[in-house]
């Protein structure tokens, strides 16, 4: 179906554009802030502008508040003798803000720095965000035409009467499913080679590892993800119906799985269970394959979970 192919190869790599493009060499972005007018407040949004990492708006206090709100500021500063600080700490932005809103009223008020330091800042391949994303992109759409390709398509065969004509036929229920499984594999390569290649000259991310290890791992996960395709198919009788299981399977892995953002963030209890994900078992293998040249004996691991 042309619209599969869409999902499978442009989809990806249209993601992968995208995002890569926003954060590609993306330096140190001002923090947005507000000073709430009152006695002072013209002298201290002034001084907080000049710094270098802000960027301050003096404005009235509905409008100070509403903008914290809504996000539009990470922090709002009242003036006075202390200053106060209104900022969300569930935000790491407003978190942030409030560090170098401080820093930039101690050194207006004087103070001075005992220890003088300086930055290295690191843009290699292999360490930025793009290089991270790629092989969650990757994962994820492993795991997507993976389950829906094997899975929606049994289940639609299914409810077009199909199945039962093909029991009636010479052909095997093995052969039925190994047609299925190849099918899969046959797609494997192509879309698998059009995004790393993308990432690779668009994008310079390296390809550290063999190419033996990442094909391991890459037909390994496709192999997991059909199985559990083919499993949560194994009794849905309707499109709905499959594509109900199907969201209930997939939406915890891309959210807790590492794709976008790294698992590390959840609480250290949920990790265990993160881990025992095969998503997360594959975005692992990915990553330590194509970024940290890891090989098979390294990855024995997650290639467990994924078996």
């Amino acid at each position: 179906e042309p619209e599969a192919l869409f999902w499978v190869f442009a989809f990806p790599i249209v993601l992968a554009f995208a995002l890569g493009l926003a954060f590609k060499s993306r330096g140190p972005q001002s923090v947005r802030i507000a000073v709430e007018r009152g006695p002072g407040a013209e002298a201290l949004a002034a001084a907080l502008d000049s710094a270098p990492d802000l960027r301050a708006a003096l404005l009235d206090q509905g409008d100070a508040h509403n903008q914290l709100r809504t996000g539009r500021v990470a922090l709002v500063v009242v003036p006075g003798d202390p200053a106060v600080f209104r900022y969300d700490s569930t935000r790491e932005e407003s978190y942030l803000a409030r560090l170098l809103v401080n820093d930039a009223l101690q050194r207006a008020a004087g103070r001075q720095d005992p220890r003088s330091v300086r930055e290295q800042r690191v843009m290699e391949p292999g360490a930025r965000y793009i290089d991270f994303l790629l092989p969650g992109l990757l994962g994820m759409n492993i795991m997507g035409t993976g389950m829906w390709g094997i899975g929606f398509g049994i289940v639609k065969a299914r409810n077009q009467k199909l199945l039962k004509r093909l029991l009636a036929s010479p052909m095997r229920r093995s052969q039925y499913l190994l047609s299925a499984i190849l099918s899969r594999l046959a797609f494997l390569g192509p879309e698998t080679l059009a995004l790393v290649l993308f990432g690779y000259w668009v994008f310079e991310v390296p390809i550290r590892g063999s190419v033996l290890a990442v094909a391991t791992v890459v037909v390994l996960g496709a192999m997991t993800f059909a199985g559990l395709g083919l499993l949560v198919a194994s009794r849905a009788k309707t499109i709905e119906g499959v594509s109900g299981l199907m969201n209930l399977v997939m939406v915890p892995m891309w959210i807790g799985s590492g794709v976008f953002f790294s698992y590390a963030n959840f609480p250290e209890t949920l990790h265990p269970f993160l881990q025992a994900l095969p998503l997360t078992a594959l975005n692992d293998a990915l990553r330590a394959a194509m970024l940290d040249g890891a090989g098979l004996a390294l990855l024995a691991a997650p290639l467990a979970v994924l078996a």
